[in-house]
């Protein structure tokens, strides 16, 4: 019998690629961090001698959700300021909030605390678009999540950086800084159109094709944008960067929400993906992003959370259910996004948006070991027809009992192994006090 690290057997195995398959009495077997096959139980029993085994008999395992838009550090402005209109939500409380508050500190504490939820929530992977790149990383590299951190570009002045030369400067350190870690990879992260020019937005295109990273910006998020863009370029965004060459398949415009015919067409015929944020362009009254056609055309569409402070929370399983509802519902057909097209946009999606699919996304020999298991038999879930759709339109983040992040289990039996709970709930509370404070009464500084 073969040596292995770890042996995983499961009621039901859902490996996301082949594409609507369910495994029944499988197993997965793990050693250095990687799946080295998936098997039926009987087989793998008799193949393998693992140092540590696993009997979920009530379980489906599947796939390591993939967050592909988060503002991580944003968990601490969680519940700041609910309920209000988009550009007021903005300008009088979350921007005022981040120039007082944004610090190296401001970031490891929140990326702890959103790194320690998503686990939680079998999120095993996030790709996040914040200043303090650099802490963002090591963050999720002490908890052992995998993520992607965006080399941020804004033109206006920041904490983090003076102009946008500057920000691309450092945004290349921090690529340099974790060149050879395996659980953090890195993307050009420009804003948005409204907050990027042309001249950094057209050099952020070439950096990204000789360091052969993405591009992860918000893209038609609101008819506000569109506007400003018609009446600033007398183009609309896309268009715009259309023209600066930015539409490839590295690119990943978020939002998506006020698309017409041609432009989708567009998107589809340069193979960029499109990351949708179900939740929180509900929240904010963004709008609708037609995530039918766009995979009618052959689209990659992956799922994020957005930022906790406009969500609120970071529960990809959630997400997941919503971005099937919501699909059928914009598209006017009940079978317009089934359970296991949202669960692919979650999880295999998302990798591949990131560029990371030959790592992770899927349940197959030779990825990395992210996986998780859902208890299924809890009476939530009861009785079991069809594995996906109970996971997708019933399961829910508390029923995630395990997670294992290359090979590492990172939960066990719902306990973070990797994170002090009391240690991170605590520094949340107090950034809490000091927050609300100067929220109530206004509170402003400059960067």
């Amino acid at each position: 019998m073969q040596p292995i690290d770890t042996l995983i057997k499961a009621r039901w195995i859902i490996p996301v690629e082949p594409d609507d398959v369910v495994y029944d009495q499988h197993a997965v077997a793990v050693h250095e961090g990687r799946i080295l096959d998936v098997l039926p139980a009987t087989e793998a029993e008799s193949r393998f001698q693992p140092a540590v085994s696993h009997t979920l008999s009530e379980h489906a395992l599947i796939p390591g959700l993939v967050n592909s838009h988060t503002h991580a550090a944003m968990t601490l402005f969680r519940g700041l300021a609910d309920d209000l209109p988009l550009m007021e939500w903005l300008n009088d409380h979350i921007w005022p909030a981040e120039r007082r508050w944004i610090s190296d500190e401001f970031v490891q504490d929140g990326v702890r605390l959103a790194a320690a939820e998503m686990l939680r929530g079998g999120t095993t992977c996030f790709n996040d678009m914040y200043f303090f790149p650099d802490d963002t990383g090591r963050a999720a590299t002490a908890v052992g999540v995998r993520a992607v951190v965006g080399l941020i570009v804004i033109d206006f002045p920041t904490v983090w950086a003076r102009d946008a030369d500057e920000y691309l400067m450092k945004g290349l350190d921090v690529h340099d800084q974790f060149r050879a870690d395996p659980l953090v990879h890195t993307a050009f992260a420009p804003h948005a159109p409204y907050t990027v020019a042309d001249a950094p937005l057209e050099r952020i295109g070439v950096l990204a094709e000789e360091l052969d990273i993405p591009i992860h910006m918000h893209v038609h998020e609101t008819d506000d944008e569109i506007r400003s863009s018609l009446e600033s370029h007398g183009k609309r965004p896309l268009a715009r960067l259309d023209d600066i060459g930015l539409l490839s398949p590295r690119l990943m415009a978020v939002h998506m929400t006020h698309v017409e015919e041609a432009e989708i067409a567009r998107v589809a015929d340069c193979n960029a993906s499109v990351v949708h944020a179900p939740e929180s362009n509900l929240k904010l009254a963004s709008g609708f992003c037609p995530v039918s056609r766009f995979q009618q055309l052959g689209v990659n569409v992956a799922l994020g959370t957005d930022g906790a402070a406009s969500n609120n929370d970071l529960d990809m399983l959630s997400e997941t259910r919503t971005a099937a509802l919501l699909g059928k519902a914009v598209a006017g057909s009940p079978s317009a996004i089934a359970a296991h097209t949202s669960l692919r946009m979650a999880t295999l999606n998302g990798a591949r948006a990131l560029g990371i699919d030959h790592i992770t996304g899927s349940l197959e020999a030779g990825k990395s070991a992210d996986m998780v298991a859902i208890d299924l038999g809890q009476l939530e879930t009861q009785p079991v027809y069809h594995p996906i759709s109970q996971v997708v339109y019933a399961g829910n983040r508390r029923q995630v009992s395990d997670v294992w992040v290359a090979g590492r289990h990172v939960l066990k039996d719902r306990a973070l192994v990797t994170v002090d709970e009391a240690a991170v709930i605590a520094k949340a509370k107090a950034w809490r006090e000091r927050i609300w404070e100067a929220d109530r009464h206004g509170g402003e500084c400059d960067w």
